[in-house]
Order: structure tokens, then sequence, then C-alpha cells
């Protein structure tokens, strides 16, 4: 069997090992890509092994909070680990959002170990055509 070997995979599990799994207090970074998508801005968090009830998304202000936390699996008193590489404890990540996205309308999913956030442009941001006047626009009534 052929294997491809990364140097820095060995010093990032030596460096989690080193600082522990994160803590409600330090908690661990979480992977994100965001896009703007037509009307709305988008934003993805990898949560892979997290039910979607030891999730946390809150909103104050312009402030973003997603917090999770991967808690470890049950085993049985005779299973004896060999091998553990996946990270457990709690991971978190604040963006700030821009005045002009809609805060109050945003929209979460969870699905396969991704949590997908549609934060809408709010109406006032969006691109619009001005009219334009010509002459004075003033009418004189007779009567």
């Amino acid at each position: 069997m052929l294997m491809r070997t990364d140097p820095f995979r060995e010093l990032d599990r030596l460096a989690q090992q080193l600082m522990g799994p994160g803590t409600w207090s330090r908690p661990s970074v979480m992977p994100m890509d965001a896009y703007r998508e037509g009307d709305e801005y988008v934003v993805a968090f990898d949560l892979p092994g997290v039910t979607a009830d030891a999730i946390d998304i809150d909103v104050e202000r312009n402030m973003l909070t997603v917090k999770a936390e991967r808690r470890p699996v049950a085993k049985a008193d005779d299973v004896q680990m060999e091998l553990s590489e996946r990270p457990l404890g709690v991971f978190s990540r604040q963006i700030v959002l821009a005045d002009t996205l809609d805060t109050e309308r945003i929209q979460a999913d969870y699905d396969a170990g991704v949590l997908t956030l549609r934060i809408p442009i709010a109406e006032r941001a969006r691109p619009r055509k001005i009219s334009i006047g010509v002459g004075s626009g003033r009418q004189e009534i007779s009567g």
C-alpha cells in the first residue's frame, strides 16, 4: 500500500495533544468558508461528528458567534483505544458582520457535518435605480 507522509500533520497532532481539547473558555478554531450567493451571504462551518444540539449560534449587534462541542463517543469497558486523532472538545468562531446584512433573518441548516448559515443582504443595501426628474417639476394650478 502506498502512503503519503505529511510532516506538518504530526506537528499539528502534537500541538493539539500538548494544548489539550478546546474548552468553553479556550475553544479551538473550526474551519469555514464564506461567500456571497445572489442576495445572501453564506457561511459554512465544518463540524463533523457534532450533533445539532451541541451547536450554539448567537448574534449580538454585528457579532456572530458559533460554538460547538464534539463529545467523546461512549465506549464499552473492554475497548482499548489504539489511535485517536479526531479532536474533541469545544470549537468556536466569531465573525463581525457588516451593517448591510439582515441579522434578523439568518437561516441555519446542519447536514452531513456542515453547518450552513444564510444571511440575507438588507434591503437598504441592495443596489437600486434612482430616477432623475427633468425640469423644475413645478406646476401652476389655475382656478
